[in-house]
């Protein structure tokens, strides 16, 4: 059984919230749908728009997922983004809540120099001095 979409808005929002994300982006998240990339060094949202958003929406479509915020990151593999989502899979939303309080959560994580090498894996977060969030590893 699929899950609408409001479910997973619905969990994206209080994700967004125990994640400490600044109110006004939760708020144009779940009133217009916003998705916003907290971009470095200070984690201060902005919004997807143009090819990033295209990407984000051929991601959804695939997986069935809703991507609630997008974190930029600029390493030696290039430039980087990191989809925090909720997948269609209800059975395991408890477990990425966990995740998340650790700050390891499962993400997806597109490589913009190197697309062949995007994949699905963990990675590190922290809350940024904006309100925002940032990839440590």
């Amino acid at each position: 059984m699929s899950i609408s979409k409001e479910q997973k808005k619905a969990e994206a929002v209080s994700r967004m919230k125990s994640l400490g994300i600044f109110p006004q982006t939760i708020r144009q998240f779940r009133d217009n749908g916003y998705v916003s990339i907290s971009e470095p060094p200070f984690g201060a949202f902005y919004w997807a728009e143009n090819e990033d958003l295209k990407r984000i929406r051929d991601f959804e479509d695939q997986h069935d997922a809703l991507v609630y915020v997008v974190i930029r990151s600029y390493t030696n593999l290039g430039k980087m983004d990191t989809y925090l989502y909720v997948s269609d899979y209800e059975e395991e939303w408890e477990q990425d809540r966990e995740d998340l309080k650790a700050k390891s959560p499962l993400a997806y994580v597109y490589n913009h120099d190197m697309p062949d090498c995007s994949e699905f894996g963990c990675v590190g977060i922290k809350p940024s001095t904006a309100a925002g969030l940032l990839r440590v590893w």
